[in-house]
Parts: C-alpha cells; sequence; structure tokens
C-alpha cells in the first residue's frame, strides 16, 4: 500500500541529506517529502531562529502541500519539531514516528535532554559564532556515525551546516502530553547510536514518554541515514505502517 512520508532532518542537517532514503521509499510505492526546517536553510538567521520558527515551517510546508494521512518521521531534534507538529495539526497526521529523537513534555527543551557537558559546549561554541553551533568533528566521528569508515565520516561531515542554538534552548510548548495525543506513534531505534550515552539512552527513557506505541529496532549508528540507507528505509516502512 502506498503511503506518504514527511522526513524530518535532525541538527546540522537539511532534507537534502534525507534523499537517499526517501528514494528507497519511493522505489516501494511511497510518497516521501525531505523538507528543510527554518533554521537549516540557507541565509537563515541562526541567533534569532529558534523552535518555534522550526515548528511554524514544517506546519507551513504540511498546510502549503495540503499534505493529509502523513507518516511524519522526525530523527534526533526534528523529535521536538514533529511533538509540536502533533499538537497543533493532528488532523493532517497518520502516526508520528521518532528515528532516534527527542520526546519533550511540556517545558522542556532539548537542553533538558542532553548530558550537561553538550549542554555546555553547544552554549561555548553558539556564544563566539552568533548563535550558531557547529558539531565539532571528534564527536560526529567517535558518537555520531560511529558505523563508518574514515573516508565516509569526513565526507559526510562536510555535509552538514550551522545550527541555530536557541532551537535548542527554547521550552517545548504542548498542549496535550505526547502519550495522551490520539495518533499512532512509532520509536526506532539504531542500536549502536551512542550520540547520547547509553547511560541516558534514547530507548526506553525518551520512547517511552509516547504512551503506547510500536518499538522497530536495528543495527546502526546515529547516521544510519548515510551509513545504510535503505536499511533506515526500511525501519521506517516498517514502523510507519498500519
Amino acid at each position: 500500500m502506498a503511503d506518504t512520508y514527511v522526513l524530518v532532518h535532525g541538527a546540522w542537517h537539511t532534507g537534502e541529506l534525507m534523499e537517499p532514503v526517501a528514494r528507497h521509499l519511493r522505489d516501494r510505492g511511497h510518497t516521501v517529502h525531505c523538507p528543510t526546517l527554518a533554521g537549516n536553510r540557507p541565509g537563515d538567521n541562526r541567533r534569532t531562529t529558534g523552535l518555534t520558527d522550526a515548528v511554524a515551517s514544517l506546519v507551513d510546508y504540511l498546510e502549503t502541500q495540503d499534505l493529509k494521512d502523513v507518516r511524519l518521521m522526525g530523527h534526533s531534534y526534528g523529535g521536538m519539531v514533529i511533538s509540536h507538529v502533533a499538537d497543533q495539526v493532528p488532523s493532517r497526521i497518520r502516526r508520528l514516528v521518532y528515528w532516534n529523537a527527542f520526546v519533550p513534555l511540556d517545558g522542556e527543551s532539548l537542553n533538558d535532554l542532553v548530558p550537561p557537558h553538550y549542554v555546555a559546549l553547544f552554549d561555548g561554541i553558539a556564544a563566539a559564532n552568533d548563535g550558531a553551533v557547529m558539531l565539532p568533528y571528534p564527536i560526529w566521528r567517535e558518537a555520531f556515525i560511529n558505523d563508518a569508515d574514515a573516508a565516509l565520516a569526513e565526507k559526510t561531515y562536510g555535509w552538514l551546516n550551522p545550527h541555530p542554538n536557541k532551537t535548542f534552548v527554547d521550552k517545548a510548548r504542548l498542549s496535550t502530553p505526547l502519550a495522551a495525543m490520539n495518533l499512532g506513534k512509532s520509536y526506532i531505534n539504531c542500536q549502536q547510536d551512542t550520540a547520547l550515552p547509553h547511560s541516558l539512552p534514547w530507548h526506553p527513557r525518551l520512547s517511552e514518554r509516547l504512551g503506547l506505541f510500536r518499538l522497530v529496532e536495528c543495527a546502526g549508528s546515529h547516521e544510519l541515514c548515510f551509513t545504510d540507507p535503505e536499511r533506515l528505509a526500511d525501519a521506517i516502512e516498517r514502523a510507519g505502517r498500519d
């Protein structure tokens, strides 16, 4: 059965970087959109763009494209965004899919959900770069894309763009907890993902906030979109189906 997927990228990424995954889903007959959020577009002001702006850009995309019955997938930081979109336009969404993504409670920021050393590091980088954060390469290589060889790690790092730190600081504003939303929900957990330490895991620490949800697990790092896009497409399809 053909479904409609919207793949929402994480921090430092763009929608274009989700296209290798999208192509595998399209080969299976699905319609796939890969928008780029406000804050990660060329020319966006990284100092002033916040979480509200990123959310508004995705709501606008869904409405402009008149997308309905959407399987809305968010990766990492993208989980913060899709959580708000589900709160604002639930009638357009068939199922939420979180891929190693943040699941906020009302009043929480992304920074509330990561280790303190990340917060201090990113705040320091942002202070020196007019609000923009670039992920240091050693963290990318060791914790984000640990299943790649050196050549792929270096190549993909060159595709990343500075991210607005304000989106990490801004607090979630949700009128309904995710667990209470009357939507299908799934969580994809890549088992070798160490972007967050396994002492503060993505699953079940964050996934269980969804209430009733479907768990899909597979091998891979935080950046499976680069290291094995076909495997990720398979996981997304399994997570997204009714």
